[in-house]
């Protein structure tokens, strides 16, 4: 009961600070902002938004906390653009929610205002499009990497076969107890998993013009080659399909693994010699390709206007500011999240600021691509988490699960109303 009545409050009190505060609002000098408010990363954005304020005189800034979990912040959201909330003025977005509140219409397109996109990365750009118009700009980004231990490797793998092979032989003498870690629990980690493999054989969820292509040979190839990874006979351990980043991360740091997949956040943690057993022992490259492409998985938060915000033009003003190169390489440096602008990546600056190389980091940003762009995104990510997961954990045959979930999702797709073009990759 006690659990149920805390998970409650973290939804309702966000909820109702905000009801309180649209009471009180001067809609002539507010401007509130949503977002992330954890630790370091709420130090930066606090400062940043101070900072705002001190350019435009008059003008107020407030931070409206709400809950650090996407679920719950999306559930948030939802209640307050569906109800015709005219504030928060500006939202942090996960990445894959921008066509979803495009499509609602709760958030500005945002060409009208001229943003120069050219410095950001493509695909970051690509996942904030919904039917041709821009409506969010990318704040800091985040891409799926593979750890790779450089005392038991020379170099990191160029193919998936040689991943396999390498990462097996390890096992069989006894080097490492894991070839490889990844994320393979039933949730949202698993379909960013299932992306790189499927970039790597030359696959896609849906193609450039919005159809279901997930049943494609491309794509069983990627989902055998997951399926015969996992278990006694694999390299990758059966207990990984119950696992999130940190169980993974848990493992490859207490020198369990050879390989492992996960995010940029791991590095620090890694390179941490007084809780990690392999800190100056492992570097990171793009997952490798197997007659595809190196693919990794594209994350991070957007900002976007409220559709109905009492000041569009000052609403926007606030996101150009904070995603402005100056505010990227402050967070860079304070919460150690990556800038979505290319040029940094060319910096001192950025070599200074955060802890993982540079270079490396450039490599992967040029192989991230998104998840599909869809306003219908999270239905489609729960029938392949089912069904991606069902394969790994031998209910159904790779293809028998990659044939169920395309028909599911072109019947998703239909029902919503999404003809081919209206979904993209």
């Amino acid at each position: 009961m006690i659990s149920l009545r805390m998970c409650v409050l973290r939804v309702v009190l966000p909820l109702l600070a905000f009801c309180a505060a649209c009471g009180a609002r001067d809609n002539a000098s507010l401007l509130t902002f949503s977002g992330s408010a954890v630790g370091a990363e709420a130090e930066v954005v606090r400062r940043q938004l101070d900072r705002f304020a001190a350019r435009h005189p008059g003008i107020r800034t407030e931070l409206r906390v709400t809950p650090d979990a996407a679920d719950q912040r999306h559930q948030l959201y939802v209640q307050w653009l569906n109800g015709h909330a005219t504030e928060p003025d500006v939202l942090q977005l996960d990445i894959v929610w921008t066509a979803e509140f495009a499509a609602a219409g709760w958030i500005l397109a945002l060409d009208r205002f001229g943003p120069d996109v050219a410095d950001f990365f493509t695909a970051a750009i690509a996942a904030n499009r919904w039917r041709g118009a821009l409506y969010a700009l990318p704040w800091f980004v985040d891409v799926g990497l593979l750890y790779w231990r450089t005392d038991l490797v020379d170099t990191p793998p160029r193919s998936l076969a040689e991943l396999r092979q390498v990462a097996r032989g390890l096992v069989d003498a006894r080097a490492v107890r894991f070839g490889l870690v990844w994320q393979g629990a039933r949730y949202e980690g698993l379909v960013t998993v299932f992306l790189e493999h499927l970039g790597a054989f030359g696959g896609h969820i849906l193609d450039d013009r919005g159809r279901v292509t997930v049943d494609e040979p491309q794509a069983i190839d990627a989902l055998t080659f997951m399926r015969d990874a996992v278990g006694a006979n694999g390299f990758v351990p059966a207990t990984a399909l119950t696992w999130q980043e940190e169980h993974a991360r848990l493992a490859f740091q207490n020198g369990q693994a050879a390989f492992m997949r996960n995010w940029p956040y791991a590095w620090a943690l890694l390179q941490d010699r007084a809780q990690s057993r392999v800190a100056g022992r492992f570097s990171v490259a793009t997952f490798p390709a197997e007659g595809g492409r190196p693919t990794a998985a594209l994350g991070g938060s957007q900002l976007a206007v409220n559709a109905r915000t009492v000041d569009p033009a000052l609403a926007w003003a606030l996101v150009d500011f904070l995603t402005a190169p100056a505010q990227m390489l402050e967070r860079a440096r304070g919460a150690a999240q990556l800038p979505a602008r290319r040029s940094l990546y060319e910096t001192a600056a950025l070599a200074e600021a955060f802890p993982l190389p540079a270079g490396l980091l450039r490599e992967a940003l040029a192989a991230a691509e998104p998840r599909p762009v869809t306003p219908v995104y999270s239905e489609l990510s729960e029938i392949l988490q089912i069904r991606v997961h069902r394969a790994l954990t031998g209910q159904q045959t790779p293809a028998e699960a990659l044939r169920d979930a395309a028909r599911e999702m072109r019947a998703l797709l239909s029902r919503a109303g999404l003809a081919a073009g209206d979904a993209v990759r």
